[in-house]
């Protein structure tokens, strides 16, 4: 699974490889985090339509864990901040959006705990990242929710846009844009590749990451279901040649408590003295 992660890149770099918009809703809400978590603030690739029919990339601002349209109340997208890639086509949580709202979700590297080998004892954090200090594209999936007029309240700056027929600040034509990434079964603890057996070892899910080239494949509105089918087996085994790449060190407990943030969070814990 994938439940933390960082992201200290600006809006800016994060475009500018896709020649992307950067959209007014990520400035100030979604800037450098070195303990994102479920309900933050994030920003996301994306690629839409525009009214008059050009496709458009464009970095957004969304709340991380997924609402599904149909939800009566925004709390269930903080348990949905993953989707199982081997089942997402599938989940009413998620299928919509696999079909025709994905999207890539940048982070720096990620955080995952490994439980002590006796079973007892508290868990230590690792960071996971890129060795050449490359961005991690992960793949992900949106969805746009319409807050009732009592949920106002209950989104992070950014998170929202006002409807197009209604006043901006009518809350009632607010709606939510929120995310998922994407998870498969990590290595096998074996894994003839010692990093990936590393990986196994950490945990049995690994986020799904991409390669710059294939992020633009991913994010193409495309509404084939068999194609879509494709393109997430695709991007499931694609993760493994990506995740190769990736090195885990040991970090402080520090990055366990939401409110911890800053770069001291993924140095090398035998450097934390």
């Amino acid at each position: 699974m994938c439940g933390r992660y960082m992201i200290a890149r600006t809006p800016g770099q994060l475009a500018l490889p896709f020649d992307a918009r950067v959209d007014d809703s990520v400035e100030g809400a979604a800037g450098p985090n070195w303990n994102v978590a479920p309900t933050h603030t994030v920003p996301v690739l994306l690629e839409r339509l525009s009214e008059d029919g050009q496709l458009l990339r464009e970095i957004h601002a969304a709340r991380w864990g997924l609402v599904p349209s149909w939800a009566k109340e925004i709390g269930v997208g903080s348990k949905m901040f993953n989707a199982r890639s081997e089942t997402v086509r599938e989940k009413p949580s998620f299928r919509s959006a696999v079909v025709s709202r994905r999207c890539a979700i940048p982070a720096d590297g990620y955080y995952e705990w490994k439980a002590p080998e006796s079973g007892r004892g508290r868990k230590q954090p690792y960071f996971v990242h890129p060795e050449d200090g490359s961005a991690i594209w992960f793949a992900g999936i949106y969805e746009w929710w319409r807050l009732p007029g009592d949920a106002q309240d209950a989104a992070r700056a950014g998170q929202t846009r006002p409807g197009r027929t209604t006043r901006e600040d009518d809350a009632a034509g607010q709606w939510l844009l929120s995310c998922s990434i994407l998870t498969r079964e990590a290595p096998p603890a074996d894994d003839e590749n010692p990093h990936l057996a590393a990986l196994g070892a950490l945990h049995n899910r690994l986020p799904v990451g991409m390669t710059e080239d294939f992020a633009r494949t991913w994010i193409t509105p495309d509404r084939d279901k068999v194609h879509v089918a494709e393109l997430v087996e695709q991007a499931s085994q694609q993760a493994l040649d990506v995740a190769a790449a990736w090195r885990m060190h040991p970090v402080t407990t520090d990055v366990g408590s939401v409110s911890s943030t800053g770069p001291h969070l993924v140095e090398p814990l035998q450097t934390l003295l």
